[in-house]
């Protein structure tokens, strides 16, 4: 229970993000606006009996936890939020009713009145509607939308490689041979997630399918890719000393040669790795048996490589910015954007919770043994190789922008 000390204390700090003052003579619709806003952010409090101002009126309304539970969360929010309720006696006989909203896991949380469903959005102390962008982030956020099945505008068969398709198809789907006209390519990667087809439009590649196939996805997917840079120091400078945007494939193009199935054309990742090499480790001064210096890295590879994997596969495709992976002289920092899905936590993921985001790109990074197949890259590779090799923790910043993953190099 909250004591009035906390109650207090609250109040005195005003209305932010997480906290909302109302009195409660307030229609349903009313006080159901700024609980949805709270719970499609990180949740927080609507504190009843008390004005915008600060000053405590207290409540008046007869049977108030009735009136909440049946006439807003009852009737007016959907999908359904649990609040926790509770009164505080500030005097003998003056209340405040204080109620707490986790955030929302089904995202995106709506107003139903009159007809209506509205999307409201928490910025600073104010409730406001949501953006045609801000609505599709709280329904990729919430699962309710798979954006790596969504289509690409003004894209085509052509633009996919069709020989990693058939790859693909032949390899881990156990087909007999690829398709052999257009007619079928467009009907086989239909079913398959890869691209979109419709009796209206003509049909168009999907997120998933171009950025795992396409040629130059960011061509027509300005969001694909990666950005590398690398700075001397321990910020970001003007004189970078290596920046570049890395585009294509996600997957990597293999063929069949005399010495079985080998890689002829390397995918993002590896691209991005081959980069990144240069700039993560040094020579040592030892010579090895066969008279060349060994290399010695200041962070474990496979770590770099398994971060730079989850931050691609896990994006969130509804947001405009890249993916960034950044060497500082002490640490490597790798972002990816959006929030983390359907009610995930850094801590839940750091326990070995697995929410994947893009089930289409997800499971063909799986398939090629890019990501860990059982989705707990972070538990069984990144914690305990940066433990073993460089002594520290790998550091989690989850915002409503990103998930920051930062790496440390271990001290000289």
């Amino acid at each position: 229970m909250m004591t009035k000390a906390e109650l207090l204390k609250i109040v005195a700090g005003g209305e932010n993000s997480g906290v909302e003052f109302k009195r409660d003579s307030l229609r349903p619709e009313q006080l159901a606006k700024e609980i949805v806003a709270l719970a499609n952010f990180r949740g927080g409090r609507v504190l009843l009996g008390v004005d915008d101002d600060g000053s405590i009126s207290g409540i008046r309304r007869p049977g108030l936890e009735r009136w909440l539970m049946d006439a807003v969360f009852g009737q007016v929010v959907h999908p359904m939020i649990l609040p926790y309720y509770e009164e505080v006696a500030v005097e003998d006989d003056l209340r405040v009713a204080v109620v707490t909203v986790a955030q929302g896991v089904t995202k995106p949380y709506v107003v139903r009145s009159k007809g209506r469903e509205d999307v409201y959005v928490r910025i600073g102390t104010a409730s406001r509607l949501a953006t045609l962008e801000q609505r599709a982030q709280l329904f990729a956020t919430g699962g309710l939308v798979q954006a790596d099945l969504l289509p690409v505008s003004g894209s085509e068969l052509r633009d996919l490689s069709r020989e990693r398709l058939a790859d693909y198809l032949v390899t881990f789907l156990g087909y007999d041979e690829a398709p052999r006209n257009d007619d079928g390519w467009h009907a086989q990667l239909a079913a398959l997630g890869f691209m979109t087809e419709g009796s209206d439009r003509p049909p168009a590649c999907t997120v998933g399918g171009l950025a795992l196939f396409g040629y130059r996805p960011r061509r027509l997917l300005r969001n694909a890719g990666v950005r590398w840079m690398c700075f001397k120091g321990k910020d970001k400078a003007y004189d970078a000393i290596d920046d570049q945007m890395i585009d294509g494939p996600l997957v990597g193009l293999w063929r069949v040669l005399a010495g079985g199935r080998q890689l002829v054309e390397k995918g993002l990742v590896e691209r991005l790795m081959d980069a990144m090499r240069p700039f993560v480790g040094e020579e040592t001064a030892d010579m090895a048996k066969s008279f060349r210096r060994e290399r010695q890295w200041h962070y474990p590879l496979e770590a770099l490589r398994e971060g730079v994997v989850n931050a691609v596969a896990h994006r969130d495709w509804t947001r405009n910015g890249d993916v960034e992976v950044v060497r500082y002289a002490d640490r490597v920092e790798v972002t990816s954007p959006g929030a983390m899905q359907n009610g995930m936590t850094v801590a839940k993921m750091v326990a070995g919770q697995r929410v994947p985001r893009n089930m289409l790109i997800s499971d063909v990074l799986r398939d090629y043994g890019y990501a860990d197949a059982r989705g707990m890259g972070v538990r069984t590779k990144i914690i305990p190789l940066m433990r073993a090799q460089n002594g520290a923790e790998p550091e989690f910043e989850a915002t409503p922008d990103y998930l920051k993953l930062t790496l440390r190099r271990a001290a000289a």
